[in-house]
């Protein structure tokens, strides 16, 4: 397959791929752009997940890449970078939606997960006949997860009984099963366990009128007397330490996926302007607007260049909490930052869902936010930086 670098893509960074992670990169893109950028908008307009593309998504062998149980060919944090900015610049929700299964689901049991649970799960969840979803924040729990953490497990025998709430869970209304967090009652201690959403006394509700992610079926979940077998407990999750490796994983593909909606929003701007006619000539030779998309540009390729390094560092085993963090918060305000400025290139149109740049603005801010606010990153890099926690 012909592999063709994306227009945003101004130094050809792609290139540093082998032969094969291209390939399958271009395989990824074709899909993407046949399949699902054609009925996107709807789906977002109507805020409803196209169910029916879980399975061709599965089909790419692109999902579960970072767990020998189930990873097509070698892979790297790199690669997966690659995957999560291609699947965002078509569209966040659907980048959402993977980085949970792939990301916080899958890799809560890949990181936290016994030989027995991995060999069972991950290869279900590699080919879509089980949807995960991840269960850690909670209505009065975000950023102090850490210590503020609500729900409860309590040991009753071969049984823990789980008690409490969460919110803003991704998949949550659809999902075959949730990776809920809870604090064990009798050491204080957060533990994971993989919860069927039939259990009894699990209930998930979807989160009505979102207006960033419509796609992404986001859910409070209740959680009343629920009994979980000991078999379910992540046999290798003894304390938010653990649970902190499977963020510190995904923390930097959020990022990546921060730079896909910046490509996604410049691409589509970008194209606009060189058909929209003003004056007697294509918006594009305007002086103006040629300053907005080389700002966003700009914007795109230092992002593009600094998570680039971040999972270099990471494949090398030398990225820290702080480099994740500032990876994130640096890219996201500049997706931000980015998106804006498209919007403003199409005027008017920039509010419809039409030209694609309505979404991808609406969508920026929801991943600005989650999976470690740009305040709470900070803290992260100021702490590595001075010496002091200044979190509180």
């Amino acid at each position: 397959m012909t592999f063709e670098s994306l227009p945003s893509d101004f130094f050809h960074l792609e290139a540093s791929l082998s032969p094969v992670e291209l390939d399958k990169l271009m395989e990824l893109r074709t899909y993407l752009e046949t399949e699902i950028k054609p009925v996107i908008n709807d789906h977002w307009d109507r805020a409803e997940f196209p169910k029916a593309l879980v399975k061709g998504l599965a089909d790419t062998k692109l999902i579960g890449m970072a767990w020998p149980e189930t990873e097509p060919f070698p892979t790297t944090a790199v690669f997966r970078g690659w995957v999560a900015l291609e699947l965002a610049r078509i569209d966040a929700s659907v980048a959402t939606y993977v980085g949970v299964q792939n990301g916080l689901a899958m890799g809560s049991l890949g990181v936290c997960g016994s030989d027995e649970q991995r060999t069972y799960w991950l290869p279900k969840m590699h080919t879509g006949e089980i949807v995960g979803s991840f269960g850690l924040t909670e209505p009065l729990s975000g950023s102090d997860s850490a210590q503020g953490l609500r729900t409860t497990a309590t040991r009753d025998g071969d049984e823990w009984i789980l008690n409490g709430s969460k919110r803003w869970i991704g998949n949550a209304t659809w999902s075959d099963i949730c990776v809920v967090w809870a604090k064990d009652t009798a050491d204080g201690q957060v533990k994971g366990f993989i919860v069927p959403t039939n259990t009894p006394g699990y209930v998930a509700t979807k989160i009505e009128r979102k207006q960033s992610l419509r796609i992404v079926q986001n859910a409070d979940i209740t959680l009343t007397d629920v009994r979980v077998p000991e078999a379910n407990r992540l046999q290798k999750a003894n304390s938010f330490a653990d649970t902190a490796t499977v963020l510190r994983l995904t923390r930097a593909e959020v990022a990546w996926a921060a730079v896909g909606i910046a490509v996604g929003a410049y691409e589509a701007a970008l194209a606009y302007a060189k058909e929209r006619i003003q004056f007697g000539k294509p918006i594009a030779s305007h002086q103006m607007v040629q300053d907005l998309l080389v700002k966003s540009l700009g914007n795109i390729t230092s992002s593009l260049s600094l998570v680039l390094e971040t999972s270099r560092m990471q494949d090398a085993g030398k990225m820290k909490d702080e480099h994740a963090a500032l990876a994130k918060a640096v890219a996201t305000a500049r997706m931000r930052e980015s998106v804006a400025w498209c919007r403003e290139i199409l005027g008017g149109n920039g509010i419809v869902l039409d030209y694609d740049v309505a979404r991808f603005f609406a969508d920026a801010e929801a991943i600005y936010s989650y999976e470690g606010t740009r305040e709470m990153n900070t803290l992260i890099v100021g702490r590595a930086i001075t010496g002091h926690a200044a979190f509180v």
